[in-house]
């Protein structure tokens, strides 16, 4: 298949080396072009522009983290809704608004194309290989076009139905209750070092009991080990996305208060100078509250 990639980030390049290596023909473009180099060494193509990229490829993926990133990409002059051909699809799998990821919708329809949501479950290793989750939400058609790239890239593809928003809403609320339990693990840790408790303790009780999930065995452990500069998801992307989260709950008139406390965690973390921290980093600001540091 001739497939685009725009965003060769930390997430975006184990995603499109994963496209490379299963036989597609791969056209690759970043902002700044030395992020390419790793993917044409092995065989991609570098496009010169997102025009470019848009006019090989019939299926175009985004990995970008900010909303204005996708926005501008496909919206600018020469972006992909004025240079993908009709027909082709967007498959954006970053974690966007609600109301992004409707406003592209509408503009890639009134183009002739194809707008499917595909956001992604995992840190940069499960996307180097190929074990990310997957949440896809998009026209039936168009998502089976797209059902290869997917099981390339991960490890089960969860179908959300035919609107792109519906993948977005389940991304985002996935984040929502990671962030809860993030705070919650700060919480309990906080609690038993007051008592003297040696943190490693309360990790194997909770991984060995009630909580034996990825999230408490990574996120947990690193609390544990205070390897906060191992970075996998970093505070300023989680405030990004908890405020997607804020947003589409005031859409959606939901009351989130668990939510909440997340958020103003996340704020106190970067008020603190740990916004480029992984979000594991919240146990050491659930401390600082406790007075522990």
């Amino acid at each position: 298949m001739k497939v685009g990639f725009v965003g060769l980030g930390r997430m975006g390049q184990g995603m499109a080396r994963r496209l490379l290596d299963a036989g597609h023909d791969l056209w690759v473009f970043d902002q700044f072009a030395s992020q390419a180099a790793p993917l044409t060494a092995a065989g991609a193509h570098a496009a010169a522009s997102v025009a470019e990229l848009a006019g090989r490829s019939d299926v175009v993926v985004t990995m970008l983290v900010e909303d204005s990133a996708v926005m501008d990409v496909a919206l600018k002059p020469r972006g992909l809704c004025e240079s993908l051909a009709k027909g082709a699809i967007h498959l954006v799998m970053g974690t966007h608004g609600v109301a992004v990821v409707r406003q592209l919708e509408t503009r890639h329809r009134e183009a002739g194309q194809t707008l499917v949501a595909a956001p992604v479950l995992g840190r940069p290793d499960l996307a180097a290989s190929g074990q990310l989750g997957i949440v896809v939400g998009g026209p039936a058609d168009a998502v089976a076009r797209c059902n290869e790239l997917l099981q390339s890239m991960g490890r089960r593809i969860f179908a959300a139905g035919a609107k792109p928003e519906s993948a977005t809403a389940i991304k985002l609320a996935n984040n929502a209750v990671l962030g809860c339990a993030m705070v919650a693990m700060a919480e309990g840790f906080s609690l038993v070092r007051k008592y003297d408790v040696t943190p490693q303790v309360f990790q194997d009780v909770m991984t060995e009991g009630l909580f034996a999930a990825t999230a408490y065995k990574v996120y947990g452990q690193k609390m544990v080990d205070e390897s906060y500069d191992q970075v996998g998801s970093p505070i300023h992307v989680g405030l990004k996305d908890a405020n997607l989260i804020a947003a589409a709950a005031d859409l959606a008139r939901v009351p989130m208060p668990s939510h909440n406390v997340y958020r103003d965690r996340l704020l106190g973390a970067v008020a603190h100078g740990d916004g480029d921290r992984d979000q594991a980093v919240l146990g050491r600001e659930q401390a600082r509250a406790a007075g522990l540091e």
